[in-house]
């Protein structure tokens, strides 16, 4: 019996991580430290959820299905607002709305891929992206990225082939956290533009970038739409990730396949949702600023409290956006460093071999920490509990 794509794909990770608390219990005065999954635990704030209630109780369509590329005024705000942040030229018939940006990925892939065919992804990648090209039937073809956990678009030149049909980056990363600078994505851009190809560039964490400036301008060439398909998610930005909004921007003729793929499986995103976005892209403005502010206060506390380990062996990888990425010194692999970190400090992180592929040497040293979800004390504690790991290490650290 030939194994069918579903079985030949990994099991959700999050959720696999989820199960390590299975028969542990977690003390008050010793609870949890949940640095698993970026998603905000949190419900968006009152006055949106205020909004949400009204739009409930007097807005009947909210309770329908809507256009399958999404709530026209949705779709004008995305475009306005692109045009502004990027200056560009980005239309609403360039926007379809998603039910999340894991399905604007799958979209995506529906509309540029054939059975067989191939996208390359930086390593590490987020997990959900190579489960999607797993169950498409495509080939993701691994690109390693340098000590700054940066892909090199000359590397990625040497694993073009002609079945490659898109390049996906995401930044800032999942799970590394890096910010991509902008020579870097105009170059993957110009190598996508060059073969022909499509880039994916998700750029789900952009409200929690630490640049003041945009962070690319491919938006500003004539003929971004031929190479172009760009990602973004509601959930991050205004905590609707119960509620499913995410959003796509790519030529008109990419929209006019992709609305095939959205038609036959959800329909629509969730009418409350895309209202929620849009009155939050409305009126949340500031409210936007402040979380992103107090997410680059725990970044820095990340970097700051990170010193601490460094005697024991510990390295930063990479940090930015909602992540931390760590090097580990110890003598086991990451996976299961992860559950001793639940029996042993009640410490919940995924290891690198979840975002690696099979038998990867460095996943096995790495450890990604989602700090978003944990205040500055928390980081504290965070670091107080690695530092009293007491595991055999892979190799002495020096003293210098």
């Amino acid at each position: 019996m030939s194994m069918t794509r579903t079985k030949a794909t990994f099991a959700p990770p999050v959720m696999q991580a989820l199960r390590w608390l299975d028969d542990h219990t977690f003390s008050p005065t010793h609870p949890l430290i949940n640095v698993s999954q970026a998603a905000p635990v949190e419900p968006p704030p009152q006055v949106l959820r205020a909004e949400m209630a009204r739009l409930v109780q007097d807005e009947p369509d909210t309770h329908v299905y809507g256009p399958v590329l999404g709530l026209p005024a949705l779709r004008t705000e995305i475009a306005k607002r692109w045009c502004t942040d990027y200056a560009g030229d980005i239309a609403p018939s360039h926007v379809a709305v998603t039910a999340g940006c894991n399905q604007a990925f799958a979209a995506a892939v529906a509309c540029l891929t054939d059975q067989g065919d191939e996208i390359i992804l930086p390593v590490p990648w987020y997990f959900n992206h190579k489960m999607c090209l797993d169950m498409a039937g495509v080939t993701a073809r691994a690109l390693p990225t340098d000590t700054q956990m940066l892909p090199d678009p000359a590397q990625a030149a040497h694993l073009i082939t002609p079945r490659t049909k898109a390049i996906a980056l995401v930044s800032p990363n999942n799970p590394a956290g890096v910010e991509y600078p902008e020579s870097l994505i105009s170059d993957f851009f110009a190598l996508a533009q060059s073969h022909k190809i499509a880039l994916i560039l998700d750029e789900t964490y952009r409200d929690f970038d630490s640049r003041p400036q945009p962070p690319h301008r491919l938006f500003q060439s004539l003929n971004w739409s031929d190479t172009l398909v760009q990602l973004y998610s509601f959930s991050k930005a205004y905590r609707l990730t119960g509620h499913r909004v995410g959003a796509l921007v790519a030529s008109r003729s990419r929209l006019g396949e992709i609305e095939k793929f959205l038609d036959s499986i959800a329909i629509c995103a969730p009418q409350l949702g895309q209202h929620a976005a849009l009155w939050a892209m409305q009126n949340l403005r500031d409210w936007l600023a402040a979380e992103r502010l107090e997410i680059l206060d725990r970044r820095r506390a990340i970097s700051q409290g990170f010193n601490t380990l460094k005697p024991e062996g510990w390295q930063l990888l990479g940090l930015g956006a909602y992540f931390a990425y760590f090097r580990h010194p110890f003598a086991l692999p990451s996976d299961q460093l992860a559950q001793r970190m639940v029996r042993d400090i009640g410490v919940l992180a995924l290891p690198g071999t979840m975002f690696t592929p099979p038998g990867d040497p460095r996943g096995e040293t790495e450890i990604r920490v989602a700090f978003a979800n944990i205040d500055k004390t928390e980081i504290e504690n965070l670091f107080t509990r690695l530092q009293s790991l007491r595991l055999s290490l892979a190799q002495p650290v020096s003293d210098a």
